[in-house]
């Protein structure tokens, strides 16, 4: 137990590893071949409940029972924590596939939000512009674990062989986007930055009713991916 909680602590701190909290989360890393150097649970009752309904492919005799003191003051309500290593970032090495481009996004839970959909959606990768890391433990708990289904990553720029298309409330209707487009989102209250708004080759609008000023950033990339 002592082991456990001093490598969960460490983990914290190492940008090499990422803390991912709750069933789900593990359930996720498991399914897309994450490096999952710790698990455990203060309840492995409940775990082999969810298991049996949720995930029969997952053992929950490989999660090690501790306190619940392990899991920390806020531990996840299904009283699962896990332990990953990060996978390098390449942005060079992105796959086929749609892109989504986050603008210097602020609101972490929202990144681990779109995460989610992007990789539900069959994205090839979620990349940020910005200070905010990606990885952020906030955008960690909002992706339930799908970071680790597809690259994510922070970089300087959209990638530059791939086709732009900016989410702009004055641009074209959302439909014939390219398979390989980078769909470019900016913040909920100021949108896209002038700079990157010019750079794109496309511009492309959500149909709102008149009145409504935005989408959840979630929500809006949701609509995005499935509608090209």
């Amino acid at each position: 137990m002592t082991d456990a909680a001093g490598l969960i602590e460490r983990a914290r701190a190492d940008p090499g590893l990422v803390v991912l909290e709750g069933f789900h989360a593990l359930k996720h890393a498991r399914r897309f071949g994450a490096d999952v150097v710790l698990a455990v649970t203060s309840d492995p009752d409940g775990v082999a409940r969810l298991a049996a309904e949720l995930a029969p492919e997952l053992d929950p005799g490989d999660l090690a029972t501790v306190a619940p003191a392990v899991l920390g003051a806020h531990q996840h309500h299904t009283r699962v924590l896990a332990v990953a290593r990060r996978p390098p970032f390449d942005p060079t090495a992105i796959g086929p596939g749609r892109v989504v481009l986050l603008e210097d996004p602020r609101h972490l839970g929202n990144v681990g939000a779109v995460i989610r959909v992007a990789a539900a959606a069959g994205a090839a990768a979620v990349l940020t512009t910005g200070a905010s890391d990606p990885w952020h433990p906030a955008a960690l708990r909002g992706s339930a674990g799908l970071h680790l289904a597809l690259p994510v990553g922070r970089v300087d720029g959209p990638p530059p062989d791939r086709p732009l298309a900016a989410l702009d409330p004055a641009g074209d209707p959302l439909a014939g986007l390219p398979a390989d487009v980078v769909l470019a989102f900016g913040t909920e209250r100021h949108g896209l930055s002038p700079g990157l708004r010019a750079r794109a080759a496309l511009r492309v609008a959500i149909p709102m009713r008149p009145g409504v000023s935005s989408l959840n950033l979630a929500t809006a990339a949701a609509v995005a991916l499935y509608a090209a």
